[in-house]
């Protein structure tokens, strides 16, 4: 078949569903959704069998799909409505999540259903869900809605009828639940009564969009990024340690690391960007102590962030790396050098370098 991608980026997942369908055999194009490009006249020149959107943060025009079918990818399970899906998943602190992939039409995430994929929700941040176990769940969704349509023999099953009100809790599959959008008045952190817990669970649902807006040193900024430690104590809100360009910050009962900050945009100014804290703060930022990560042999129970990890199991060592935003600076590059030369010299017959990412089987329907 001939198969038109619609997305608004050409991001992880896109690439990803461009080359498995390739390699499926299928003639694949990508088409941008921008705003100053009519979408029907980028379709209608390609002219496809088939139009999947891998990520569309707008809706489909109807005259685009009453003239073709059109598949949504909706990172929630069948029933899930709403535009911030990942993030009550992570704020309800579900155990299982899912992705749709639903046929388009007049109201938002309400289409016919092809295929719907389940994956697990490990205690991550929503970009390292989205990369992973979203991700894996929603090619599975695609590859099976596209073998469907295919066929030719496949009726899509309608939605499930929305429930009079919403209902609180872990979103159970089947059950039609529409999600208000999850803003900055639901995200706010209250550093004298929120716990660890809570702090991590609210910075991991923002991640790396759009943050969490807070004060800090006396200016607005968003936090993105949050990991729990167990070692470091102050009082709640106090700054307490930097370790490679994240700051370490108290909560009312232990404290977090926050790797990155975005300036809020002033208004008529330009668009604000992800720096590391340390590095966004500057001169602002009061003299802290530069708190190394534990060396590998410590206890792992003990929880805490580093941006370069190794671990060994058997004859095999893992080299790890998670940098902010994907960006390796030259002092970056100079530690996992030293890091690498570290672990080659450790009595292992095998190095893995590589992120660590998790995996789980899925299950489809």
């Amino acid at each position: 078949m001939h198969i038109l991608l619609v997305a608004s980026a050409f991001n992880s997942l896109t690439q990803r569903a461009h080359a498995e369908l390739r390699d499926h055999g299928h003639s694949v194009t990508v088409e941008l959704a921008l705003q100053d490009v009519p979408l029907w006249d980028a379709v209608s020149r390609h002219q496809p069998d088939l139009v999947v959107a891998p990520m569309l943060k707008s809706a489909i025009p109807q005259k685009v799909w009453e003239a073709y079918t059109c598949l949504i990818v909706h990172p929630g399970p069948v029933g899930d409505r709403g535009p911030s899906s990942l993030d009550w998943a992570i704020h309800e602190e579900v155990s299982r999540w899912g992705v749709t992939v639903l046929q388009a039409n007049a109201e938002m995430d309400a289409g016919d259903i092809w295929a719907s994929v389940a994956c697990p929700v490990p205690p991550v941040g929503k970009s390292d869900l989205y990369r992973n176990e979203v991700s894996d769940a929603a090619l599975s969704a695609i590859l099976l809605a596209v073998e469907r349509f295919a066929s030719g023999t496949f009726s899509p099953q309608p939605q499930p009828q929305p429930q009079p009100q919403p209902q609180t809790g872990g979103g159970a599959e089947g059950v039609a639940r529409s999600r208000a959008y999850f803003d900055q008045g639901l995200r706010r952190i209250r550093w004298e009564s929120d716990a660890t817990e809570t702090v991590v669970r609210k910075l991991r649902a923002a991640d790396s969009f759009p943050g969490v807006l807070d004060e800090l040193l006396g200016r607005e900024w968003y936090l993105h990024g949050g990991h729990p430690e167990d070692g470091l104590r102050g009082r709640p809100g106090e700054l307490l340690a930097t370790r490679a360009g994240a700051i370490c910050r108290a909560t009312a009962d232990g404290a977090v690391w926050i790797p990155e900050l975005r300036a809020r945009r002033a208004p008529g100014g330009p668009a604000m960007f992800k720096l590391p804290a340390v590095l966004a703060l500057g001169d602002s930022l009061p003299r802290l102590h530069e708190h190394p990560a534990p060396p590998p042999a410590a206890d792992a129970s003990l929880r805490t962030w580093a941006d370069i990890r190794y671990r060994e199991d058997g004859p095999v060592g893992f080299l790890s790396f998670s940098f902010p935003s994907g960006a390796m600076s030259t002092s970056h590059c100079r530690r996992l050098l030293r890091a690498y030369r570290t672990a080659s010299s450790r009595p292992t017959s095998v190095l893995v370098l590589g992120v660590a990412g998790t995996s789980s089987p899925t299950g489809s329907t």
